[in-house]
């Protein structure tokens, strides 16, 4: 049977787009009628299916990868019946294996994390615990976190940084040489579009249709999932909910979306040691500053360029200044793959073009909108470093990692982000203002002699 799966999984895989063509919106965006989906895989029924999911009329449909569409009705009319059944029956235990009994969870354990990402341990059952009611009630779980732990004037004070960020973004697109007048104009239209979520969402999820019971553990999984499954569903055929989040506030982490056009920063990743309000400017525009205009660039990075201000996958860029973007995105290119991520493999750089766009793009932003705000009232050398220092290392402060091999060999053939290590190393060598800073040598490692440069 194991043979079966991966046989099935590999034939999929083999038709499936790579990493670095799914970040590529073009190529996902295909458009076509239920009749014209049904010709592309006759061996499925497609109005069964989807009157199966309480859609029955729906006309419309993306199909993100027509090859893979193709690949999946030749193994369906190919394969037996009982392959079907075994594979179907592969999934239903991989889902459910971290829920189940413990022999489930140890072997799901054992080679998804084990062996691929090398952890030797299973985590403690309560954090295991807090992930899926982060995963599964997370805004619930989100309001009591933003109670405790995120004030109106936490609030206040990251929508004014955030507002700094853009003006300087503002400011750096009406100063750049190589893009033309009609260009920067739909550029400057699309960052004051930008809308701002930051802390927590404006209306809370309503999870009261969720039955929740003490013996029923699994049971509890299956129908918090069902009450996610049937609220995506029920959003086809509607107006887009703008104020939607997608993450809950105790997320330490922060996104762009493209298609919204919006930028969302949970509480979580506004505390300490990300964001101190303890601490002095410095560090914290360095980081949470950084992080800011890193998730602001992402929407003028390779991919969240071809977007215009309303989300709408359209180019809004002249031949001459795509071409212009695309030589400055080739320094960055060419930087990042010649770094080492473990043994003898390299970072795939136009895998993580993207974030390795957005990086550089938010610091110089952070950079800019600190100085604006120390302007009138230099900052003094503080615990012996001098306040450039202090942005620099509160820069740095985020990417304090230790990984294993096995965790990175993975990494580096999926994540669309450069290790921790080189987007904080690989960054500042770019940055001039840090070979000051702490006096590197021209033509050491931190100060080469070519700096890569977009935004």
């Amino acid at each position: 049977m194991a043979d079966t799966v991966l046989a099935i999984e590999t034939t999929l895989a083999k038709a499936s787009l790579t990493r670095v063509e799914l970040r590529d919106p073009q190529k996902l965006h295909h458009v076509i009628d239920l009749r014209r989906l049904q010709a592309l895989t006759p061996g499925f029924n497609w109005s069964r299916y989807v009157a199966g999911l309480g859609l029955a009329g729906t006309r419309s449909f993306n199909v993100t990868e027509p090859a893979f569409m193709k690949a999946l009705n030749t193994l369906i009319l190919t394969r037996s019946l009982a392959d079907l059944k075994t594979y179907l029956r592969w999934h239903l235990a991989h889902q459910a294996a971290p829920y189940l009994a413990p022999s489930f969870v140890e072997e799901d354990f054992d080679f998804f994390q084990h062996t691929l990402h090398g952890v030797p341990h299973q985590s403690p059952r309560w954090q295991g615990c807090v992930t899926l009611i982060d995963k599964q009630l997370g805004e619930a779980l989100g309001q009591e976190f933003v109670r405790s732990a995120f004030s109106p004037a936490l609030k206040a004070r990251t929508v004014h940084m955030t507002q700094q960020i853009e003006d300087a973004m503002a400011a750096r697109i009406k100063s750049l040489d190589w893009m033309s007048h009609a260009t920067t104009g739909k550029a400057l239209e699309k960052l004051h579009a930008i809308a701002n979520k930051i802390g927590y969402p404006e209306r809370w999820r309503d999870y009261s249709s969720v039955e929740i019971r003490r013996d029923d553990f699994f049971g509890n999984v299956l129908r918090a999932s069902s009450f996610e499954q049937k609220r995506q569903l029920a959003k086809i055929r509607k107006p887009v909910d703008r104020g939607e989040w997608v993450t809950t506030p105790q997320t330490v982490n922060a996104y762009y979306d493209a298609p919204m056009n919006d930028i969302t920063f949970p509480a979580g990743i506004l505390q300490p040691p990300l964001f101190d309000p303890a601490m002095d400017d410095a560090p914290n525009y360095g980081n949470t500053g950084g992080t800011i205009g890193h998730e602001l660039t992402h929407g003028f990075d390779d991919e969240g360029r071809q977007y215009d201000a309303k989300g709408n996958l359209k180019n809004w860029w002249s031949k001459k200044d795509e071409q212009a973007f695309n030589e400055r995105t080739q320094c960055l290119i060419d930087q990042y793959a010649q770094y080492t991520v473990v043994d003898d493999i390299k970072i795939n750089s136009k895998l993580t073009l993207g974030e390795d766009l957005a990086d550089p793009g938010g610091l110089v932003l952070a950079l800019v909108a600190w100085k604006a705000a120390i302007a009138d009232n230099p900052p003094p050398d503080r615990d012996g470093y001098t306040p450039m220092q202090r942005f620099f290392i509160g820069m740095a402060q985020w990417g304090c990692e230790n990984s294993r091999a096995e965790d990175l060999r993975v990494r580096a053939a999926t994540d669309t982000h450069s290790p921790n290590k080189y987007r904080v190393n690989g960054l500042v060598a770019n940055f001039p203002e840090f070979e000051q800073a702490f006096a590197c040598k021209p033509g050491q490692a931190m100060a080469p002699v070519k700096r890569c440069k977009v935004w």
